[in-house]
């Protein structure tokens, strides 16, 4: 069958079972291979075969991984590494040399914004943020030793999004590579290949697990950037664990179904808050009332399971609320099965400064939300009661 559905790529997208003939994917728990002969281990470490070698370098189960991964992003190649932040650093690192600049959208993960403020100084290479889809502010912050554009859509936490069409055009018209971060929307809502980007980066701790189990990255796209990328992450080693691959890849089976349940909870969730006397805001990519709404409409197919809302009252209020909830759990964490709160501002952007936090939205008030897969009444009437009771 030709031009299998997502679905179905998800699912049955495999590599060759061994000759006990499994039906499930076995797991490849070995630090190295073996070979046949000394010419067969010379022609394998020479590039001249695809026997396995190493699994830092490769292994059965993590690139089933990748294959599954590259099919449903439609990306020629990949890596998968121990972690989304590994997967983000290692394509920084393969893909940069000193003096290079980088262009970013400036609400982005606070461990990426800690890499680029913190970290590139130190091999002298620089970064400028953008702010809005405006082309003139892009094209105004492009240098001579620009080497690419990196962005999120949806953003992490502010849920803002950015057209990819539209910064594709201005990559391609400047000769630069555009990267994204694809995390919060995944290949089954969004494929910014399609619109024309060069590489694609996921965190699959996140929905790609979407029980919280395992750590993992991946990078997918262009297979002479992936090959510069797996170069490099094959001599410095953050690749991802066979057994992590191997759960991951599982994982991805059930993606599709998993994603539709998030998306309709979450809109529900968003739909019902719109408007509550306690909140200042509700942000949700499917709301009509959010800024970015037909930039969303556009380029995904449904609004993910990520929104944010804005509690009067500031930080006291919102720690109330977030002490106050019964069934949804307080972690850094998201895309899991259960709902998840985060308060961004002191966990996992508390190391920007409040200027920096202001500017790309996060204000002491705002809760991230990661809808879960439970009853999406139980998850309103949790978020509700805590709601009333936040700032009394």
């Amino acid at each position: 069958m030709k031009n299998k559905q997502f679905e179905t790529q998800a699912i049955r997208a495999q590599l060759e079972r061994t000759e006990y003939n499994e039906h499930s994917a076995p797991l490849f728990l070995t630090s190295s291979f073996i070979f046949d002969s000394a010419e067969d281990m010379r022609a394998a470490f020479n590039d001249e075969s695809e026997d396995y070698i190493y699994s830092r370098y490769m292994n059965p189960n993590t690139d089933e991984f990748i294959n599954k991964v590259c099919l449903l992003e439609g990306a020629e190649s990949g890596f998968a590494t121990a972690s989304g932040m590994a997967a983000i650093f290692t394509t920084f690192m393969a893909l940069l040399k000193a003096g290079d600049h980088v262009i970013s959208c400036s609400s982005v993960f606070g461990a990426t914004h800690a890499v680029f403020t913190k970290y590139f100084p130190k091999w002298n290479m620089s970064h400028s943020y953008f702010h809005t889809n405006n082309v003139t502010e892009i094209e105004a912050l492009i240098k001579p030793e620009t080497r690419f554009i990196y962005l999120e859509t949806p953003t992490n936490p502010a849920i803002e999004l950015i057209d990819l069409e539209l910064v594709a055009s201005i990559a391609k018209k400047y000769n630069l590579l555009l990267i994204v971060d694809n995390c919060f929307a995944t290949p089954y809502l969004q494929q910014p290949i399609k619109y024309g980007a060069d590489l694609v980066i996921h965190s699959a701790t996140k929905y790609m697990d979407g029980q919280g189990r395992v750590l993992g990255g991946v990078v997918v796209g262009k297979k002479e950037l992936v090959k510069e990328i797996y170069l490099f992450g094959r001599l410095t080693g953050p690749s991802m664990s066979p057994f992590n691959a191997w759960v991951l890849s599982k994982s991805l089976e059930t993606l599709a179904l998993r994603m539709d349940r998030h998306c309709e909870n979450a809109l529900f969730i968003a739909q019902r808050l719109e408007g509550h006397a306690k909140l200042e805001n509700v942000s949700y990519p499917f709301l009509e009332s959010h800024p970015h709404h037909s930039i969303a409409k556009k380029q995904m197919k449904a609004g993910g399971g990520i929104l944010t809302v804005t509690i009067k009252g500031g930080y006291e209020s919102a720690k109330k609320f977030l002490d106050n909830l019964e069934l949804l759990k307080i972690s850094p964490n998201l895309g899991d099965s259960r709902s998840i709160v985060t308060h961004p501002a002191s966990s996992t952007h508390c190391k920007l400064s409040e200027q920096e936090r202001i500017s790309v939205g996060i204000t002491p008030g705002l809760i991230r939300v990661s809808v879960g897969l439970e009853n999406k009444d139980d998850i309103l009437n949790d978020l509700l009661q805590a709601l009333n009771d936040s700032n009394h």
